[in-house]
């Protein structure tokens, strides 16, 4: 008989939402955080992981102690994936790619999980993910039992979402005009936007793109920050299901997380200072009164070496402390 998501696994959902009083200076409008960097994996992908396998599980497609998964990930899911599979015994392998942060591979490998490492990008598009997902596909011919859980196409990993978009409504009371949302595989805007109109909800969806991605047929470029935007358009994303998109670029992201620690004391991933810039950015035009919520999808402390390191800063972006000033004395702080 299958354990239910019980042990570490009952502790995935059921987030946080804060509200941000010093983000924004003068604001005229709230802003509630989702922060789901307190999912016992560390990020939102811990709700996908479960999602995907929890089903397959139930019906007796995925056999503890016997079936293999196989899936590409950048770091988030991959340990979302190594949790979910050692607790319910399934061998996992990880393919992931330069790019990964060396402390994601070493959390996936204390968790039980095989990790592979793609070291040639696809020769037509000179990018990582399209060779990852080739050599899952690989795998999965190859390995005896093997199941690719396939993040940007399973509708799994949108459902689990739903319950996200839920959360919030529940904990805001139905009271919600914005939310802002970063979009990889499209699974969180996706189970967010679909539960928000099937209730019928009149909130605006805004997604949150990365510069360089082709998630919102943007034409392709070079990225810094692994985990947001994508290189291939996912197959869960459907037309309309953001009523506004915002991209940002890498400086974006390192910019918001600034802020984000040093005036809200929430120290989070890239993603998270991707949607504070692009709310930002767009805020002039709020109206007075309104509630926002942006989904935080994971912890900071996976960025130390990059986003919330100066001299890493410096190297790809030069002098630029003075962006994130404290909110008081407009005075720099790094």
């Amino acid at each position: 008989m299958t354990r239910p998501p019980g042990g570490v696994l009952a502790a995935i959902g059921d987030t946080p939402l804060v509200e941000l009083t010093r983000i924004f200076p003068g604001s005229t409008f709230r802003t509630f955080a989702k922060l789901e960097a307190h999912n016992p994996g560390g990020s939102v992908k811990d709700r996908s992981a479960l999602g995907m396998l929890l089903e397959r599980i139930r019906t007796g497609d995925l056999v503890p102690g016997k079936s293999v998964v196989v899936e590409s990930s950048s770091g988030n899911l991959g340990i979302g994936l190594a949790q979910a599979c050692q607790y319910y015994e399934l061998r996992f392998v990880c393919v992931v790619d330069p790019r990964t942060n060396p402390q994601n591979i070493a959390v996936m490998r204390a968790l039980g999980a095989e990790v592979e490492v793609v070291t040639e990008p696809d020769p037509v598009t000179g990018e990582f993910l399209p060779a990852r997902i080739d050599r899952v596909r690989e795998l999965v011919r190859t390995i005896p039992l093997a199941y690719c859980p396939d993040q940007y196409g399973n509708p799994l990993n949108a459902l689990a979402h739903r319950h996200t978009m839920r959360e919030i409504v529940e904990q805001l009371a139905g009271r919600l005009d914005y939310l802002f949302c970063a979009t990889s595989t499209c699974g969180t805007l996706r189970g967010c936007a679909e539960y928000a109109r099937e209730i019928g909800l009149p909130v605006r969806i805004v997604a949150v793109d990365a510069i360089g991605s082709v998630i919102f047929d943007q034409p392709p470029g070079a990225r810094l920050l692994p985990g947001h935007g994508a290189s291939v358009r996912p197959a869960l994303m459907r037309p309309g299901l953001a009523d506004e998109v915002v991209h940002v670029g890498d400086l974006d992201c390192l910019v918001g997380c600034r802020r984000l620690a040093r005036r809200e004391a929430i120290l989070a991933g890239g993603s998270s200072g991707a949607v504070l810039s692009a709310l930002d950015t767009v805020r002039g035009r709020i109206p007075a009164g309104s509630v926002c919520a942006v989904i935080l999808p994971d912890r900071g402390e996976r960025y130390l070496d990059t986003i919330y390191s100066d001299a890493w800063a410096t190297e790809h972006f030069g002098a630029v402390s003075h962006l994130w000033k404290d909110p008081v004395t407009e005075a720099p702080r790094c």
